[in-house]
């Protein structure tokens, strides 16, 4: 991998005089539970924005399966930590010893990284706020990035009501709250829910979206053998999860198969999680097997191709509590590579996409189907979406606009802080190259 050259100019003239973030010696360090990092593409775009404005910038995560394997790793100058840590299975007394494993790994790592101007907290889950709180005691100030609001999460996932589960969640997101120097939200919506519910003043909460990496993410020309023979390819890019709603969409290509008579399509479904081997097989009960692929993860590459030969890309999120105030990634990046979008009619899904989507009444299956076939048969609204797509992702939802309210964050958060760093070992080791271990 090349070395790095240094601060990125752009970066350094979002700082202007507002920030910290020219000290050389500020150390963050970025706490991530749920995904390995750099696969975490909004925490690494995170790591590399305060790289670029001067931080030393630690990651504590799990190890991948797959990728991201290595225990420590110098990537791009961002040093990365790993434990290994095996995915919840059997119910939420599986993720509790999940969470109680990585609880217990992530304060070992710590330890070893040492002291540190902000410790960055990424839910799910709302426990990291107990390694968060341990290291503020030594001078830290704590940055909460709430990725999920982890109670709507607990009820769409588990549909077990408001059982004393649900009431522990709550109080668990409380108590980071109230940790917290400053919150960092995905959306308007989960910025409303810290003040509203979190208690949050609202200069203290501050939107930094999730974005597209442009970089990685461009339209490439299309390749015609991935439709496997048929006029049309259907999309679906994203993590199989109970609340993800891939079922929803094999349901609405059934329907479009059987109740609309279309068989002029072939569908890819990108992407793995829990569900994964399940819809598999739902796929197999509904007779799609010939026309749906299913890929598991792949490299950008492979995906990138995918996406530049989809006709329509699918976001079948169903409405429930969190999914509908929720930001879905796979919007963006659909948007970013110009793919009109079929989405079931969600509050954010319209904050996001706009008109580059079409939207289905909330978990209608049926008309989600026609929708689909609407867009197969009128080539020229599709080319219109992508274009909108693409410009929304390159104006006010670009990562450059939210680069600016992280680093505000930043520069909040530390203000009248007293770096904990100034004889950091890190900044004899050098910073360009990748390093594992």
């Amino acid at each position: 991998m090349p070395k790095r050259a240094g601060p990125n100019r752009g970066t350094w003239a979002l700082l202007g005089d507002s920030t910290s973030g020219d000290r050389p010696d500020r150390r963050a360090l970025i706490l991530v539970e749920n995904l390995s990092v750099p696969f975490d593409r909004r925490v690494w775009q995170e790591c590399t924005t305060l790289r670029d404005a001067g931080w030393r910038v630690h990651v504590i995560c799990p190890q991948g399966s797959k990728r991201d394997t290595e225990p420590e790793a110098e990537i791009d100058g961002v040093r990365i930590h790993r434990y290994p840590l095996r995915a919840a299975t059997g119910g939420p007394a599986g993720y509790l010893r999940e969470y109680g494993s990585a609880l217990w790994h992530t304060v070992r790592l710590a330890r070893k990284v040492g002291p540190v101007d902000v410790v960055h907290a990424c839910n799910p889950p709302d426990l990291l706020f107990l390694p968060a709180r341990w290291m503020k005691r030594r001078g830290a100030r704590f940055v909460f990035d709430q990725h999920d609001l982890v109670p709507e999460l607990y009820l769409s996932r588990f549909d077990r009501g408001e059982d004393l589960l649900y009431r522990a969640v709550c109080a668990l997101e409380r108590l980071t709250y109230r940790a917290a120097d400053v919150v960092l939200a995905t959306n308007e919506s989960y910025r409303d829910v810290a003040v509203r519910r979190g208690g949050r003043r609202p200069e203290d909460v501050f939107v930094v979206r999730s974005a597209p990496d442009i970089d990685r993410f461009h339209p490439v020309p299309p390749e015609p053998e991935l439709k496997r023979g048929k006029p049309h390819l259907l999309c679906y890019l994203g993590v199989m999860g109970p609340q993800d709603g891939v079922d929803y969409a094999l349901r609405a290509l059934a329907k479009l198969r059987d109740e609309l008579g279309r068989t002029d399509w072939h569908a890819v479904f990108v992407g793995a999680g829990d569900t994964f081997d399940a819809m598999v097989e739902l796929s197999r009960q509904l007779g799609l097997s010939e026309q749906v692929q299913f890929t598991g993860r792949i490299p950008d590459d492979d995906l990138v191709r995918y996406l530049s030969t989809a006709d329509v890309c699918l976001s079948p999120d169903p409405h429930n509590p969190l999914n509908d105030v929720s930001t879905m990634n796979k919007v963006l990046e659909y948007m970013v590579m110009g793919r009109p979008i079929v989405s079931f009619d969600l509050r954010e899904a319209r904050v996001s996409a706009g008109d580059a989507a079409v939207y289905a009444p909330a978990n209608d299956e049926a008309q989600f189907a026609k929708l689909i076939a609407l867009l197969l048969d009128d080539p020229e609204k599709r080319a219109r979406m992508g274009k909108i797509g693409q410009e929304r992702i390159s104006g006010s939802l670009s990562w450059r606009n939210s680069q600016r309210s992280l680093l505000a964050a930043y520069a909040a958060a530390c203000r009248d802080q007293t770096p904990a760093s100034a004889g950091d070992p890190d900044r004899a080791q050098g910073g360009g190259r990748t390093v594992e271990r």
